[in-house]
């Protein structure tokens, strides 16, 4: 030990800076005998600072216990001091790990509950772009149903309307020859030709004319109209009553063939009315399920889309879930590991500090 006229301030190591919350904490080495080592040091010190004084006498004011126990003071304040600014340092790395620990947790709830929100959605899409699919399936079969009626109830009219049309026209020509016969046997005898007989025989060729009076034309235009002439009264009166026979069964012949041609042609305005309005429905019911479809397949494909959207937010927000419960995993097992290397330093700081004091005592 120097004399006190010499500069003898307490050693004091510089003053480390201050590093990163998670670095700060690192253990620091340190044999579990050090406080014991520390004290049996002391101990030598003071010992030999004892001898010194002996020696010296009292020719120093300062006497080298006194400057042995000025250095230990010295350290025991810089020990405590050093003590707590590490208290202060964990304190505020704990409170990091307890913040981050409260925000991780709370994230992965969120995610948790997120996960569960978007698998629901998922599942309620998939239903959905099921359900359409088969409500389009079968808009597909009624529109491919309706389209088959159309097509076999216009064949089914075009086959009527030909019939309608031949019939018609057999009517048409009918009562056109019959009315040409009739007006033809109501002139007298001498006034009529070969010419005009011939209107009459052209109705043997009718299909609609019966067979029955076919056969009495047949037999009226046997006869000669010259030779009835010249014969007696009687003979001319019974070819003339022939005639007005024949006229009669025409006649018949000829209204019958009018109201049946009416008929005929209300039967053919009726059936044209009920196609009409049978393809405006039909119609009207292929527009519907098309536009139906329409929608339906535009619903299915936002729905799909949505799926899609979700499933790749789904995987996204997982992935974010478990890196954040990784992170808290870690930061867990860090801060539990540097909360005991903070309670085993700050006990081994205790122990120097205490044999410090007992030294100096």
């Amino acid at each position: 030990l120097e004399s006190p006229q010499t500069s003898h301030a307490p050693h004091r190591r510089p003053q480390r800076s201050k590093q990163r919350l998670g670095r700060t904490m690192a253990p620091r080495a340190a044999p579990a005998s050090s406080a014991a080592l520390l004290s049996l040091s002391l101990l030598l010190l003071l010992g030999a600072a004892q001898a010194a004084a002996a020696a010296h006498g009292a020719r120093s004011e300062v006497t080298p216990v006194q400057k042995v126990i000025e250095l230990m003071e010295g350290m025991l304040a810089k020990g405590k001091s050093e003590k707590h600014d590490e208290q202060v340092q964990f304190a505020a790395y704990k409170q990091f790990c307890d913040d981050t620990t409260v925000e991780k947790k709370r994230a992965i709830a969120e995610a948790n509950e997120k996960i569960e929100v978007l698998k629901a959605d998922i599942e309620k899409y998939i239903a959905t772009a099921a359900r359409l699919t088969k409500e389009i399936a079968d808009h597909d079969e009624d529109i491919s149903v309706w389209k088959g009626d159309q097509k076999a109830a216009t064949n089914v009219r075009e086959i009527e309307k030909a019939d309608y049309d031949a019939m018609h026209k057999d009517y048409s020509e009918s009562v056109d020859a019959l009315q040409r016969a009739i007006a033809v046997l109501k002139k007298q005898a001498y006034d009529r030709s070969q010419a005009s007989l011939a209107q009459v025989a052209r109705l043997k060729t009718l299909t609609l004319i019966p067979a029955e009076a076919k056969k009495t034309i047949d037999l009226f235009l046997m006869q000669d109209p010259e030779e009835g002439l010249e014969v007696s009264a009687p003979e001319a009166a019974g070819y003339e009553f022939q005639s007005h026979s024949v006229i009669e069964i025409l006649e018949k012949l000829l209204d019958k063939f009018i109201d049946e041609r009416s008929n005929l042609e209300k039967e053919e305005m009726n059936g044209k009315h009920a196609y009409d309005m049978l393809m405006q429905d039909v119609k009207a019911q292929i527009e519907q399920a098309t536009q139906e479809r329409g929608e339906k397949a535009e619903t299915k494909a936002k729905k799909l889309q949505a799926k899609a959207d979700e499933e790749g937010e789904l995987t996204d927000t997982t992935s974010t879930k478990e890196a954040d419960e990784k992170y808290l995993a870690d930061l867990t097992a860090t801060c539990q590991q540097k909360a005991s290397d903070f309670e085993s330093r700050q006990q081994l700081r205790a122990e120097e500090i205490e044999a410090i004091q007992k030294a100096i005592e």
